[in-house]
C-alpha cells in the first residue's frame, strides 16, 4: 500500500483497457496487505482468500469506473471489506468477536493501530483505545472500515439497532474524553 499513488492509478486505468499483466502487478502490490487486513477482520483464511479474489475480479469488470481521485489502495479496501461481507452472508459464518477487531487494532501491526497510534490525530487515537472492546468494534467497522451500521451488523453479528447505539455511545464517550 505504500507504493507510488501515480503508477497504481496508471495500473488501474490500463486495468480498465483490458490489460490482464496491469491487473496482476495490481494484485501483487495490494494483495497481500489485503489479505492480512481482511484476515485481522473475520479470521477465516477461505473466506478471506475468496473475497481477495472477488475484490480483484471486481476490478478487473470495474476499472473503468474509478475516476483517479484518492488513493488505489483506500478504493480497493472499500470493495475488499465488501466482498468480505458478502462472503459472510453466504456462508453464514459465525459473526466476528469485537474482541478480534480490537485485537488488530492493539497489535502494532495493524494499518488502524498506526493511524491511531501516531500522534497525527492528537488524542482521538489513545480516546478511540480507551474505548471499550464493544465500542471501539463498531467505531472501527464503521469509521475506519467504511462500513454501514447495516455491513457492520452483520459482521459483529448483532442488530443493526445495536450497532447504531454503540456508534452513538462511542462517539458520546469520544466527545467527554476530548472536551
Amino acid at each position: 500500500m505504500l507504493d507510488d499513488p501515480g503508477e497504481d492509478r496508471a495500473l488501474v486505468a490500463r486495468v480498465a483497457s483490458g490489460d490482464r499483466v496491469a491487473l496482476e502487478l495490481l494484485y501483487r502490490r495490494h494483495a497481500e496487505w489485503l489479505t492480512a487486513r481482511l484476515q485481522s477482520r473475520c479470521g477465516d483464511p477461505d473466506l478471506t482468500d475468496i473475497a481477495v479474489q472477488d475484490t480483484f475480479l471486481a476490478v478487473w469488470k470495474s476499472a473503468k469506473k474509478y475516476r483517479s481521485e484518492g488513493d488505489v489502495g483506500a478504493w480497493l479496501w472499500g470493495i475488499a471489506i465488501r466482498r468480505l461481507i458478502d462472503q459472510l452472508r453466504k456462508r453464514k459464518a459465525a459473526p466476528v468477536d469485537p474482541a478480534t477487531i480490537v485485537a488488530d487494532l492493539t497489535d502494532h501491526h495493524s494499518i488502524d493501530e498506526a493511524v491511531l497510534g501516531s500522534g497525527a490525530y492528537g488524542s482521538v487515537g489513545p480516546a478511540v483505545q480507551a474505548l471499550p472492546d464493544d465500542l471501539r468494534a463498531v467505531l472501527v467497522a464503521t469509521a475506519i472500515d467504511g462500513l454501514s451500521t447495516k455491513e457492520a451488523a452483520h459482521l459483529l453479528g448483532v442488530p443493526q439497532g445495536t450497532v447504531k447505539t454503540r456508534l452513538m455511545r462511542a462517539r458520546h464517550t469520544l466527545q467527554e474524553a476530548l472536551s
